[in-house]
């Protein structure tokens, strides 16, 4: 056992996750990171004393991420100081009003009167609604879906009927909240996995209760602090981390992987985990004639989340009075993301978000100064959407709007600024169509139609990230990364393993079943 070697693409939080627990277990242990620092979307932008996250920006449910460094023999509050967010965000409506979220249950009832007596009523009946629901699907969250024979498993039997699988998020919360403002304050949260709440599959409503139940937390540092202590954790445990250095290629035995290529040679493996996007990384590492189920013209027809307009922003003030989260709601939010997700074209009144982290965190910022990450979710790339042409627009657009969540003078005060567009996220980051949030989360590509972690096409390749079951936002990577070393450690004869039910199917009969999923 301590002889296995496991290669790893991608030093993203997913594929660090994965390589710590396996170099925990005896594996010999290799990351292999086309970039020069490691994180992936999970990174951050230097410049000018300035310091950004590129993607996520706060940690929901830490427990996870927890869970992952005690099993690699770590404790994670003593590499990184978590700081739980009080209040969460401010929401401000284009319709009027605004909401300052708090996990305080009893002075969030009282913000929520301010706009609806009635509604407030209904917070504590949401929580315990949904609280039963997170309790009866976690146990599914944490298992494979390796074949179409996990649907038998009683676990997801029970779960199911909670689910109310025929709802979105927006008709399921419909049941507890009557105004529409207090309603989004609770179904917004699909957003973090690119999808419209009034298409997002129901079981999503546990976003936001996980926000009051557990809270909201900023890393000191950012969010990339994490990444970057779980590098120095994985090697700490041994694991070798090649930084700019990028898979050319994957190494075949008919339908085997037994390793890799690089501009440095050939890396033979008895495991190869990929950390990347999905789509791209097929589209670049596999030959189409090897892919039968995700070859393609499938990847292709399948379903992609939004992507975002990006403003990275360093500015020579601050503003103490705003919040560290704000969110402006579209005064037409349905018209907004039927905008982005049916007609493909850019938003004509956007909804936005923006991190203030200088009232939180002193260390991304030189003193008296501040930095603003600004997001807009935006089509993924399409041809409807000429970015080289739309862009500057765009930013004009998204500069004047911030004065309306109160960050008034912004351009003036600009001494860094960086712009990232869907077509960058494809370029830059290797991200398919720019869908920065990944495959959709619609019923008919979760669980076993999501691409498994035991990677049903290839023998010998596991899989992590969220495009990966169980899904999208880092709690849900982190479980895929535990999925997977799982399987993993169990196909090489290791210890570790957690248990699973039902029979296993081999690579050819996934292969025969690829086109009837």
């Amino acid at each position: 056992m301590s002889e296995a070697v496991a290669n790893v693409i991608g030093a993203g939080p997913g594929g660090l996750a994965t390589a710590m627990l396996l170099a925990k277990k005896g594996i010999k242990t290799r990351i292999f990171e086309r970039k020069n620092k490691v994180g992936g979307r999970t990174s951050s932008i230097e410049a000018q004393g300035f310091k950004f996250d590129v993607g996520p920006t706060f940690f929901m449910f830490p427990r996870i991420l927890e869970e992952v460094f005690e099993e690699a023999g770590m404790d994670l509050h003593r590499e990184i100081e978590m700081k739980k967010l009080d209040p969460q965000y401010r929401l401000i409506y284009g319709r009027g009003g605004e909401l300052w979220c708090t996990p305080e249950i009893e002075q969030m009832e009282q913000n929520i009167a301010a706009l609806s007596p009635e509604d407030a009523k209904q917070l504590r009946p949401y929580l315990a609604d949904n609280r039963r629901k997170l309790d009866a699907f976690t146990p599914v969250l944490q298992k494979p879906f390796n074949s179409v024979l996990s649907f038998l498993d009683p676990k997801l039997m029970k779960a199911l009927p909670m689910l109310r699988p025929w709802n979105s998020v927006d008709r399921d919360l419909a049941r507890f909240f009557k105004d529409e403002r207090v309603r989004l304050a609770f179904t917004f949260q699909s957003k973090y996995l690119g999808m419209s709440p009034f298409k997002c599959p129901s079981l999503f409503s546990i976003l936001s209760f996980l926000e009051y139940e557990h809270g909201v937390f900023h890393p000191i540092g950012g969010c990339a602090a994490v990444t970057e202590a779980m590098a120095r954790g994985a090697e700490r445990l041994g694991v070798e981390i090649r930084l700019g250095e990028e898979v050319s290629g994957l190494q075949f035995d008919g339908r085997r992987v037994k390793g890799l290529r690089t501009g440095s040679g050939e890396f033979g493996a008895d495991a190869t985990v990929i950390n990347a996007d999905f789509a791209s990384a097929m589209e670049r590492m596999v030959p189409d004639q090897m892919r039968r189920r995700w070859s393609d013209r499938k990847l292709a027809q399948k379903q992609y989340s939004c992507s975002t307009f990006m403003l990275y922003l360093g500015l020579n003030r601050r503003y103490d009075d705003l919040p560290h989260h704000s969110i402006f709601i579209s005064s037409d939010y349905e018209n907004n993301l039927d905008q982005i997700e049916n007609q493909k074209v850019l938003p004509t009144d956007p909804s936005f978000y923006v991190q203030n982290p200088a009232v939180t965190d002193p260390t991304l910022a030189p003193e008296g100064k501040s930095g603003l990450y600004v997001l807009i979710p935006v089509p993924h790339k399409t041809a409807n959407i000429d970015w080289e042409r739309e862009k500057e627009t765009f930013r004009r657009k998204t500069l004047d709007r911030l004065e309306l969540a109160g960050f008034e003078g912004v351009e003036q005060a600009i001494e860094y600024e960086k712009m990232v567009t869907p077509a960058d996220w494809e370029h830059d980051h290797h991200i398919y169509k720019g869908a920065t949030f990944n495959l959709a989360h619609n019923f008919g590509q979760m669980l076993v139609n999501r691409p498994r972690n035991r990677f049903e096409e290839l023998g010998g390749v596991y899989l992590v990230g969220g495009g990966i079951h169980p899904g999208s936002g880092l709690p849900v990577i982190f479980e895929s990364a535990r999925i997977s070393a799982s399987l993993l450690l169990r196909d090489l004869g290791g210890s570790g393993a957690r248990e699973e039910s039902g029979r296993e199917l081999r690579v050819d009969e996934e292969a025969a079943l690829a086109d009837a999923v």
